[in-house]
């Protein structure tokens, strides 16, 4: 049982956390923070929290754990801002999709409160945003992250990983490097290939609209991550650059190969492409165990 969590952030993640914990009775009472006094009073209102504060410092007072769900390009500085006031007896935790580069913030900003930070990721969310986007199931069937280094406190990441289990989460412990490249891989690099491929249609001379009435349900089921926030896949793509970019590269040599092929009418690179890809989604990746961890 939580006694007291903070959550800074006030949207579909901090937000859903907070109502699948209170609806598992895992949390006596949770203190929201946001600068916005509309997204105070929403939470408020919608039952997510027990109290709201406008104060940085009064929100995480007395906290057990403080769950930072802000933007990944924003919590270099919520860390900055909490340090101070950051307890001997404290948990500090975050949501961030990207992790090397917020383990280094995290390191700077506590310095040797460090041990009290375990860096975590859910990979969950939908294509909306806002306390009111909040629902208490988001987590049930989808994985959550943990990166703690060796500095890290383990019965800190005890208490995080309960929390998550609570919140109806499978939860993974994996170093942030290898976190970063596995996203980058199976989320960050899809989800710039639908932004990049509907923001092209967009643009074509010929009406999207004509375009998209003969669109199949493959189309839809993959431009519908391009719904996402776009500051916060912004952000994610800016942290996880290094990443990101090697796959890229690969990506965009891959996809040479198959112009040149499509080019010279070179049907057996083709079907060899295509078979390959076949067989991995119809076993690797199409195990019954895959579970859907869409970050949308």
């Amino acid at each position: 049982m939580i006694n007291r969590l903070a959550i800074i952030g006030m949207g579909l993640i901090g937000g859903s956390l907070s109502l699948a914990l209170k609806q598992a009775g895992r949390v006596k009472h949770v203190v929201g923070f946001s600068r916005q006094a509309s997204t105070r009073s929403e939470a408020l209102s919608l039952g997510i929290i027990d109290s709201a504060e406008c104060n940085i410092a009064d929100a995480i007072k007395n906290a057990e754990i403080v769950v930072l769900a802000v933007p990944v390009g924003a919590i270099a500085d919520t860390l900055i801002s909490i340090a101070p006031y950051v307890k001997d007896n404290m948990i500090i935790t975050d949501v961030g999709s990207v992790k090397a580069q917020v383990v280094d913030s995290a390191k700077l900003a506590l310095g040797d409160k460090f041990r009290q930070f375990v860096p975590g990721h859910p990979i969950a969310g939908t294509e909306k945003s806002g306390p009111a986007a909040a629902f208490a199931e988001l987590y049930q069937e989808h994985r959550v992250v943990l990166t703690p280094t060796k500095q890290t406190d383990e019965e800190a990441v005890k208490k995080v990983c309960n929390m998550w289990i609570a919140a109806g989460a499978e939860v993974s412990i994996m170093t942030a490097e290898h976190h970063d490249d596995v996203l980058a891989a199976t989320s960050h690099l899809p989800h710039l290939l639908a932004f990049n491929l509907v923001d092209m249609l967009a643009e074509e001379d010929a009406d999207v609209a004509e375009v998209l009435r003969y669109a199949a349900g493959g189309f839809r089921d993959f431009s519908r991550i391009a719904s996402s926030d776009p500051e916060m896949w912004r952000d994610i793509s800016l942290t996880n650059s290094t990443a990101i970019l090697s796959l890229l590269n690969k990506y965009q040599h891959q996809m040479s190969l198959l112009h040149q092929a499509i080019e010279q009418q070179d049907g057996d690179y083709l079907i060899a492409v295509f078979e390959r890809a076949k067989q991995a989604r119809d076993t690797c990746f199409n195990e019954p165990s895959l579970k859907d961890s869409s970050e949308v």
